[in-house]
């Protein structure tokens, strides 16, 4: 499959993805609403799609989210299958991303260095 077309399938589960967890729909106590979805990597054969969720919330939340969502992932692709009309719907593996949070932080220590 073309790296266009990858890209553009990771960008529909990301929204999918964040769409359903903002609706509430996993009922996994862990799974917040907070938690956004970064960026999708699907594999060039649509075995995998490495799903990256962040949030804005303390690194412990984030990991008991992610660990809810990995564990309401066959949930969550049965809704991307009804969703989305491929052939092959990709095995979800959920990651944390700490880039937005160590973002931020070097930013603060940028600020707090030019004071």
């Amino acid at each position: 499959m073309s790296e266009y077309r990858l890209q553009r399938l990771g960008r529909q589960i990301q929204e999918e993805v964040g769409s359903f967890i903002v609706s509430g729909k996993v009922k996994d106590h862990r799974v917040d609403t907070f938690l956004s979805i970064t960026r999708v990597d699907v594999s060039k054969d649509l075995a995998y799609a490495d799903v990256y969720v962040s949030s804005f919330e303390d690194e412990k939340k984030l990991e008991t989210g992610v660990a809810g969502l990995s564990s309401a992932a066959g949930f969550i692709q049965a809704y991307i299958g009804s969703k989305l009309r491929i052939r092959q719907i990709p095995k979800l593996r959920f990651h944390a991303d700490l880039s937005v949070r160590e973002g931020f932080d070097l930013v603060k220590k940028i600020e707090e260095i030019n004071r």
